[in-house]
């Protein structure tokens, strides 16, 4: 029993027609992807395949062997791909109306099924347990493995985040379903479930649910339902009216999908001539005409700018970094804005921000916080350009945003998004303890902007002054860490640099002191000392703390954890104690960090002890 790639497009169809297994052809109408897809709609979209990174030929064949399921080969019979892994004889193949392919052996028993190995689509009663994952496709067309992932964690969180194409490591999370309880794991996200009536929640240990999509669903009587990781990052559920081709969808907020023509009503592009940013490329497309790059960057969101050479199209996302005019790129910038928000008057390198004092609002009505240099010394004119080009290379949730910069004269201003809810230190130490929740989110929040800076960020930057007050709360308590005057970049090939000492009293580390190079661990050893002062309320360095004649909070904290008194640490803080377990990790995973010899302290990365 066997399918060929050819212009026939052959497939088997499921008893009611509505799904097809079989060979869908791609644009270049010579490779072919071995798939599932609707046959009832026009869009024939598909929902399933098997070999999006290794397409193939003209000419290829699928067979149902006993031996090993089903097996494509290609023309000159090397092997693509196989079902696998299978325990058993496969005895038939049968292509259901859920849209589930499933191989069984002659008593019926399932050997292998299409839902236990989703790519991008979930179909109604398909489930997603643990460590599950749903993997975008490059591009609309282009089937290989894209940079998204939809996933269910270990600890039960549900997580959207990208990856790194090369080495497929993870980076942090842009959508967190916060179905976590450390404290209860019964309260922790179990399952993904897509029920037959087309609603979709995450199963929660204790029975309960967890929505994520609309609780009133059209009826699936009358509707195809699916629900698809889309190639630019959106997580959506689809309906397709049955024999119509009319169609529509819902993603996590409910809204509609946007017109694809609006898109063009929205935005546009500034035009500029030899100009280019060559470290912020992800993707290049050719052969791409001028107008092809431009729709392309148009229909991608996290496309800022698009660069046209020749017949080659890059595209680049923010932050925008080490920008250059020269002839020699010979080519065409197009900057992506959204209409309506670029001043018409301004030229490029002006700054439209409105002279405030501190505090104030942005012609669109933002709040803006304003940081001034008031004497314009040598140091701090190092420190503001340091800020200026550290900021300028990084983008990050975790991260204060750089909105714009006054460098005039005399005058030096940065000017930043407002955070409502003050430092770090205030809220730590301001009087009553805050909430143990909070705190854990804010530590986590730190910890993410370190991983960013020390591993994700396109150069590798230590920030060399982590404490309390250069840490920027917003309306949600989300950490922001702040003031990079003090930061130093590391190129690609570095691993350590020799400077002189940086930081601030009591969350200095003991290399600072030793005329050794500095490497990213005095980061770590900072973050240690104010993941104990989170965990705390106390300042690390505190003539008034409790046991008088001991002033270091770190001292204090190896003490009390040595002598099993965790309880000293926290005092009366009952939601801490009542997460003991976590507070445990918390201490322990700070003190590893604040040991004195760098080689022994983690890296940010190890950071995923907090969530675990």
């Amino acid at each position: 029993m066997s399918l060929t790639a050819n212009d026939e497009v052959p497939s088997w169809l499921s008893p009611s027609g509505d799904f097809a297994f079989g060979f869908h052809q791609l644009d270049n109408k010579e490779q072919f992807l071995l798939s599932i897809w609707y046959a009832n709609i026009p869009d024939k979209t598909v929902v399933w395949y098997a070999n999006g990174d290794n397409p193939a030929p003209r000419g290829s064949k699928v067979e149902l062997r006993a031996d090993g399921g089903l097996v494509l080969n290609d023309p000159q019979g090397k092997e693509i791909w196989r079902s696998e892994p299978i325990i058993g004889s496969v005895a038939y193949g049968v292509m259901n109306d859920t849209g589930n392919f499933v191989l069984e052996s002659s008593n019926s028993n399932k050997l292998w099924q299409s839902f236990d190995y989703p790519t991008d689509t979930m179909l109604p009663t398909q489930t997603m347990m643990r460590g599950g994952v749903l993997s975008s496709r490059k591009s609309a067309t282009n089937f290989s493995t894209g940079r998204f992932q939809f996933r269910l964690l270990n600890d039960g969180n549900l997580v959207l985040n990208t990856i790194n194409l090369d080495t497929k490591l993870a980076y942090d999370a842009y959508y967190i379903s916060d179905t976590y309880d450390g404290s209860n794991s019964s309260n922790s996200g179990y399952q993904v479930i897509f029920n037959e009536s087309g609603y979709m929640y995450i199963l929660i240990q204790n029975g309960q649910r967890s929505p994520l999509t609309p609780g009133k669903t059209v009826p699936a009587t009358d509707f195809y339902h699916r629900a698809t990781l889309d190639f630019d990052g959106v997580f959506a559920q689809y309906y397709h009216p049955k024999m119509s081709s009319n169609n529509g969808n819902w993603d996590f907020n409910e809204s509609c999908e946007e017109d694809e023509d609006s898109v063009e009503d929205l935005y546009d592009f500034l035009m500029l001539i030899d100009t280019d940013w060559p470290s912020s490329d992800y993707e290049e497309l050719n052969p791409f005409n001028e107008e092809e790059c431009k729709k392309s960057c148009l229909h991608d969101c996290m496309c800022a700018t698009a660069i046209h050479r020749g017949d080659s199209c890059w595209k680049k996302k923010l932050p925008l970094s080490n920008g250059r005019v020269d002839s020699s790129v010979n080519g065409k910038a197009f900057i992506k804005f959204r209409k309506g928000t670029v001043p018409s008057q301004n030229p490029p390198h002006s700054n439209p921000f409105p002279k405030k004092d501190k505090k104030g609002n942005s012609p669109a009505g933002s709040v803006l916080l304003v940081k001034k240099l008031d004497r314009v010394v040598e140091k701090r004119e190092k420190e503001f350009r340091t800020e200026v080009d550290v900021i300028g290379q990084t983008h990050h949730k975790n991260l204060v945003q750089l909105i714009g910069f006054c460098d005039e004269g005399q005058h030096r201003l940065l000017v930043y998004k407002f955070m409502s809810n003050g430092t770090l230190a205030s809220f730590l130490f301001g009087g009553s303890t805050p909430s143990w929740n909070i705190r854990t989110q804010i530590a986590v929040g730190i910890a993410r902007g370190l991983l960013y800076l020390h591993e994700e960020c396109g150069t590798q930057i230590i920030h060399c002054d982590i404490k309390p007050e250069n840490v920027l709360l917003d309306d949600y308590y989300n950490a922001r860490i702040s003031d990079f005057g003090l930061a130093k970049l590391l190129m690609m090939d570095q691993s350590q640099t020799l400077t002189t000492i940086r930081g601030t009293r009591g969350y200095v580390a003991p290399e600072w002191f030793r005329s050794t190079p500095i490497t990213l661990k005095v980061d770590v050893y900072s973050f240690g000392v104010l993941l104990l002062e989170i965990i705390c309320c106390r300042r690390c360095v505190d003539a008034e703390m409790h046991m008088g004649e001991i002033a270091v909070l770190t001292d204090w904290a190896c003490d009390c954890y040595q002598g099993g008194m965790l309880n000293a640490l926290v005092e009366d803080d009952m939601e801490a104690m009542n997460d003991i377990m976590n507070l445990e990790r918390f201490v322990k995973l700070a003190i590893w960090c604040i040991q004195e010899d760098p080689s022994l302290r983690p890296t940010m990365r190890k950071r995923s002890l907090l969530n675990k």
